[in-house]
């Protein structure tokens, strides 16, 4: 689970949703190195709901679809023959992380309609990240509707492909939006809940592993979490 690429900027209020460009592409070497190889959440969510392994497929996720992940993110991407998956804020194409900028924090450009087309023209994916970036668990039920149906019909709409894949924003999800998620069409829902998904997750309340600065520590927990659940990772 990836937001930023580059140096946190000055004043941030969360520094660890940044990740050096280089940092990025060592954790891509490491991941080679080791034997993984990227699958899309459709072939891995399909393999899961059969009650099949796929010990050797990650999935890299991007939430926002920030523009420096496009600058510097899709090279490093290229050269280990990895895909990925950008969960895109369909309101603000083109525009800012109003979200956060609304609160005085720095302003990160987001991808344009032009750089969405080239990021599905390399292989890559798109999902939603809603209309406009809301907390779902603080809103009515016809106002989530509005944040989670209406942002993949119109992804689908801009860009030509069908929008299967939602990620909560912030995180936030509970038994009425994910519901409301599946009733929409997708076929998961992403959270930010730390760990791997086995046999029997539901597709509606998928864990990822978020790149902490505690790299070392992190993949020691990553590991035992994979050995418990019979999962090499």
């Amino acid at each position: 689970m990836y937001h930023y690429l580059g140096q946190p900027a000055r004043g941030t209020h969360d520094p660890y949703l940044y990740v050096a460009a280089e940092r990025f592409r060592r954790q891509l070497a490491a991941l080679a190195h080791s034997g993984y190889s990227t699958a899309s959440l459709s072939v891995l969510t399909a393999a899961c709901r059969a009650g099949q392994l796929m010990p050797d497929k990650v999935v890299i996720s991007i939430d926002d679809g920030a523009r420096n992940f496009f600058e510097l993110g899709m090279q490093a991407l290229a050269e280990y023959g990895f895909q990925a998956i950008q969960f895109l804020v369909a309101g603000q194409i083109g525009g800012i992380n109003e979200w956060d900028a609304k609160h005085g924090h720095p302003v990160v450009p987001l991808m344009d309609a032009g750089q969405v087309r080239e990021w599905l023209a390399e292989g890559h994916e798109i999902g939603s990240h809603s209309m406009t970036h809301r907390n779902l668990s603080k809103l009515s039920e016809s106002e989530a509707r509005v944040q989670i149906i209406d942002s993949k019909k119109q992804l689908e709409d801009q860009f030509g492909v069908e929008v299967r894949h939602f990620c909560y924003p912030h995180g936030k999800c509970n038994g009425m939006t994910q519901g409301m998620v599946e009733e929409a069409g997708y076929q998961t829902g992403c959270t930010t809940r730390f760990g791997v998904n086995g046999p029997g997750q539901d597709p509606y309340a998928l864990n990822r592993i978020a790149p902490l600065s505690a790299g070392e520590l992190c993949g020691k927990v990553i590991h035992r979490l994979g050995r418990g659940m019979g999962i090499r990772v």
